[in-house]
């Protein structure tokens, strides 16, 4: 890590790159999301969720499989309890919920002969409920945006650093929300976005500020020390005064997320991998999004 001593990379004068890295995956993102759409999970579908209980441990992948036929479209089947043998099944299948646990019980029945199954627990989640659900959650982070903008405004004294946090964020969480749906059907673990993905999403906002703000407070520092130094190559100072602190928090932030992801088990792996793309584009977003909105936002209103 000797090369973090004294490191000096031009992060603003690669600025336009980053603007066409970030636009392409950005509208990318945005185009999955309105042609293909946002993969739901029955959290805000509304549905149905069995959990059952089997004598010895059973493949959550064979399960979905096999149970997609039968039930008319793929089924969430997570792994629940410590034992590895307790089942969480969802569905959104329309029939009524004894009509739904027969089909769930003599599918299993004809898998896994050998390996008995018990249903412990039924539910059924409503669409009232469900659409209350996911207006709450739009309204979580559109509220947490504008107070971030608020915070930032009142603590910086510089509406530049508000609008380049925001934008960093927003520019953050489409592009998550987009990877899930490019990859919803070619991953084998879940990647609907369910109130656990809500929270991922809204833990990744948290670390890109962090991560945002300590720029933010170097540039400040920098600009009251360096009066006499440009704007763009205080920044650029300041991006490589945190660059050590920044680069070293998300390895080990990386490092526990991907141990969560790879032994946390097949309910925490869409969590998980939120948090990995997250914390990948909160670091990046900081050094080459933020930031260079702010320089981009002040070179503009000293001009007018």
């Amino acid at each position: 890590m000797r090369w973090f001593e004294t490191p000096s990379f031009n992060f603003t004068g690669t600025r336009k790159m980053a603007y066409i890295i970030s636009a392409v995956l950005f509208l990318a993102s945005l185009g999955a999301i309105l042609t293909k759409g946002l993969q739901y999970g029955i959290d805000f579908r509304g549905g149905k969720e069995f959990v059952l209980q089997f004598d010895s441990e059973v493949s959550v992948v064979d399960l979905r499989e096999n149970l997609s036929n039968p039930l008319g479209a793929t089924p969430e089947v997570k792994l629940f309890g410590q034992e590895g043998n307790e089942v969480l099944i969802r569905t959104d299948n329309e029939s009524e919920i004894n009509v739904v646990q027969d089909i769930i019980t003599s599918t299993v029945q004809e898998v896994y002969p050998d390996n008995p199954a018990t249903v412990i627990k039924t539910d059924v989640v409503g669409p009232r409920f469900a659409e209350d659900l996911k207006w709450g959650a739009l309204q979580a982070i559109i509220y947490a945006i504008v107070i971030i903008f608020i915070y930032i405004l009142i603590r910086f004294r510089n509406w530049t650093f508000s609008a380049g946090a925001v934008a960093a964020l927003v520019h953050d969480v489409v592009i998550v929300l987009g990877i899930f749906t490019i990859l919803a059907d070619l991953v084998p673990f879940s990647l609907q976005i369910d109130q656990s993905i809500i929270a991922a999403f809204l833990t990744i906002v948290g670390y890109s500020l962090n991560d945002t703000v300590v720029v933010f407070d170097r540039i400040r520092e920098n600009s009251i020390v360096h009066k006499g130094m440009d704007y763009m190559p205080m920044v650029n100072k300041s991006l490589n005064d945190t660059l050590s602190r920044t680069v070293i928090t998300s390895i080990t932030t990386l490092f526990v997320v991907l141990v969560l992801f790879i032994f946390g088990g097949e309910v925490l792996k869409g969590f998980s991998f939120a948090l990995l793309i997250g914390i990948v584009l909160g670091t990046y977003s900081s050094l080459f999004v933020a930031s260079a909105l702010v320089v981009e936002l002040e070179e503009r209103t000293q001009k007018s």
